[in-house]
């Protein structure tokens, strides 16, 4: 059987691209697992190859640092709730917006990596100098905007009350979104989030929803 020019060195381009492909992803997942107990301080390189069964120089080939490590970690974080959120269409408005906040806890509930993720970059990407300082700003004004318009969206519909107070109520939810995720790191597994998320978006709702609607 003959082959066209090129067609086993394209074949072979092709298997080095999977198997690369492959160890990405699994030095993501270590990255994740480490940061998530360890945070990105206290963590290193070599341990993140040990995790993902690769030498450093190996993991050093696909991320040339760990700040670059850190960087995939955190695209990959932000693409995933994105997609969970919003997939391909436009961003849910009004109070939509805030029971898909309650999905998204639920979805991350099961998976306590992303929590513990979350809570010490966040945590240590105050400092000014952190690699992640600058991500940790891009979330939380994204957030906020989203959340604006929302509540801009459920006063134009009329499901929210005019007089709402627009920035408490964003910069509060964002507040208990993280407060709750802090504790459940604290003591694991000792609340449910969804629970406590809800009884503070009924209350939310109670105030500043039209009870015509």
């Amino acid at each position: 059987m003959s082959y066209p020019p090129g067609y086993r060195i394209e074949r072979e381009r092709n298997r080095t691209e999977k198997a690369g492909d492959i160890a990405r992803a699994k030095a993501i997942q270590a990255a994740i697992e480490l940061f998530s107990t360890s945070g990105y301080n206290k963590s290193s390189i070599a341990e993140v190859a040990l995790r993902t069964g690769l030498s450093q120089s190996g993991l050093l080939h696909h991320f040339p640092n760990k700040t670059a490590l850190l960087t995939a970690v955190l695209e990959q974080r932000e693409k995933e709730d994105s997609e969970f959120l919003f997939g391909e269409g436009a961003a849910p408005m009004g109070w939509a917006a805030f029971d898909s906040l309650v999905a998204l806890v639920a979805r991350n509930s099961t998976r306590p990596e992303w929590i513990g993720l979350f809570v010490r970059i966040s945590a240590e990407a105050t400092e000014a100098n952190h690699p992640a300082n600058q991500w940790m700003l891009d979330h939380y004004r994204s957030t906020r905007e989203w959340l604006t318009q929302a509540i801009a969206d459920g006063k134009r519909t009329g499901e929210i009350l005019p007089d709402a107070p627009v920035e408490a109520i964003v910069r509060n939810t964002i507040a208990v979104l993280d407060g709750l995720q802090q504790q459940w790191v604290a003591e694991p597994h000792s609340m449910s989030m969804v629970a406590e998320l809800r009884v503070y978006l009924d209350q939310l709702r109670a105030t500043w929803g039209n009870p015509q609607q």
